[in-house]
């Protein structure tokens, strides 16, 4: 219903961009590589693609311009595409989106688009069957959508769109990236593809290094007072999770049954670390730690990159960075 919304509004807020920005209906093809003035066009929705093509392109960027769409640092799943973010894509070369339930506004982007040279890279659809169903644990709380889907009969297969917090991942997306933007920049395919093997390499030594953290822990399950956006991390390194709600809920007050099987589940793996995501007020995560029976537990942050803003940009965050803290607190919690 909220995508069927949206595509009404969308479409009606991209007609008015057309009309009030663009002189003539037809779309024109440039030169870009023989115009000194143009440059190339690169769209992102999440933070991750953008800091990805920000690494492959180096110091390319008089020939780049590359534009993060929620850099005010909404929410993936609260993000509401306005007229003038239509326009953008629409006009751009290269368009990178995560291409989930929450992408369901991309339809109309893509028809729309004046640029027929547009390129889009969806990165669910290019992962295949690396991509993974959303998945309800024991003990996580049920959305109250769900309950009624399930006395109905009727039972839609919803896919975890978080698929940037796996660096395995990552390390195929920024091939399809690159792969993109040398198609775009035939002249410096070279050096693109270059730049993007070394970020790889990045991605590679940082996984390798998740992998010996699991391997000499002291023990294999982390908890979540919060949502549960890290299952491909988890499933990369076989930790098993509880967590209070899937990745994807809206959900934000935990039932006493969930607060109290969480609260149990500390006291019986013994687990020092209650996990939150970013920008939480940790509220059910001090709640399940007051129902423990020892009640010290550190309540740590695991960054899932859904929120990130132009000021924490500026001030030196990037994708493997948090990747890298999130391993930090990781290992606390392993051992």
């Amino acid at each position: 219903m909220k995508n069927r919304i949206w595509s009404l509004v969308i479409t009606a807020g991209l007609l008015v961009g057309m009309l009030t920005g663009c002189g003539s209906s037809a779309p024109k093809k440039v030169d870009k590589a023989a115009d000194g003035g143009a440059k190339y066009h690169v769209v992102c929705t999440t933070y991750p693609q953008y800091d990805w093509v920000q690494n492959i392109l180096g110091k390319q960027t008089d020939k780049f311009e590359v534009t993060y769409l929620m850099n005010n640092g909404v929410d993936l799943h609260s993000y509401q595409a306005s007229a003038e973010d239509m326009v953008k894509i629409g006009e751009a070369d290269l368009f990178i989106y995560v291409g989930g339930e929450s992408d369901g506004w991309v339809a109309d982007a893509l028809e729309n688009a004046t640029n027929k040279n547009l390129i889009p890279v969806n990165m669910v659809d290019a992962l295949g069957d690396s991509i993974k169903e959303e998945e309800v644990v024991e003990g996580m709380q049920a959305e109250e959508e769900d309950e009624e889907e399930a006395e109905g009969g009727e039972e839609e297969v919803e896919y975890d769109e978080h698929v940037w917090l796996s660096l395995r991942n990552a390390k195929k997306l920024v091939e399809v990236i690159s792969e993109k933007l040398a198609q775009i920049d035939p002249q410096d395919a070279d050096a693109i593809k270059d730049r993007a093997k070394a970020y790889e390499q990045k991605l590679l030594n940082l996984d390798s290094e998740y992998e010996k953290a699991v391997k000499d822990a002291g023990h294999h399950t982390i908890l979540f007072g919060d949502r549960f956006p890290f299952r491909y991390l988890a499933d990369d390194y076989r930790l098993k999770y509880y967590a209070a709600f899937v990745g994807c809920s809206a959900e934000t007050e935990a039932s006493f049954d969930t607060i109290t099987f969480l609260a149990d589940k500390v006291d019986e793996e013994k687990l020092p670390v209650i996990y939150t995501i970013e920008r939480s007020d940790q509220k059910i995560a001090k709640t399940i730690q007051k129902n423990t029976k020892d009640k010290n537990q550190k309540i740590l942050v695991l960054d899932s990159l859904q929120s990130v803003s132009k000021e924490d940009i500026q001030a030196g965050k990037t994708y493997l960075q948090t990747m890298e803290k999130n391993l930090s607190a990781v290992k606390e919690g392993l051992n």
